[in-house]
């Protein structure tokens, strides 16, 4: 069987980041972490609150797909729905404050894996990839919203 391709290289790289990144968040209290939550926590306004169709927009998903990882997460205690009020018709997704200390314990995970990731690239090998997969996307990675 021959090298490995592109998108498969990538796709693996991204579960065991994410694995790490969920087996950090299970040390820290967080046992029923899941990396597809990251759809919301990664996309939500944090202060304000997101609709539902700007969460699925933003995560590159579809509605129903994140209709069902918001439910998940809204039973697990980390996001509630809100009236919008913008809109009677809509709900806001805001999180709970299980769900703001959620983030900021995956804000610490993920700065543990990068610093893990730092530590066995090396610093040059580590900003090359960063800077690859960023021109890669078309942009620089956007830092979560504090």
């Amino acid at each position: 069987m021959g090298e490995p391709d592109l998108p498969r290289l990538l796709l693996e790289a991204s579960r065991a980041v994410g694995a790490q990144v969920v087996a950090s968040l299970e040390e820290r209290g967080f046992p029923d972490a899941r990396p597809g939550h990251g759809a919301v926590f990664m996309h939500i306004d944090r202060r304000s609150g997101t609709r539902l169709v700007d969460l699925a927009r933003r995560a590159r998903m579809t509605k129903q797909g994140m209709m069902l990882v918001v439910d998940d997460l809204e039973n697990r205690g980390y996001v509630r729905r809100v009236p919008d009020p913008e809109d009677a018709r809509s709900k806001m997704v805001r999180l709970t404050a299980r769900g703001r200390r959620y983030v900021a314990e995956a804000r610490r995970a993920v700065a543990a894996v990068e610093a893990r990731a730092r530590r066995e690239l090396g610093d040059r090998r580590y900003e090359s990839l960063r800077s690859a997969l960023e021109e890669m996307i078309g942009a620089p990675a956007e830092p979560l919203e504090p």
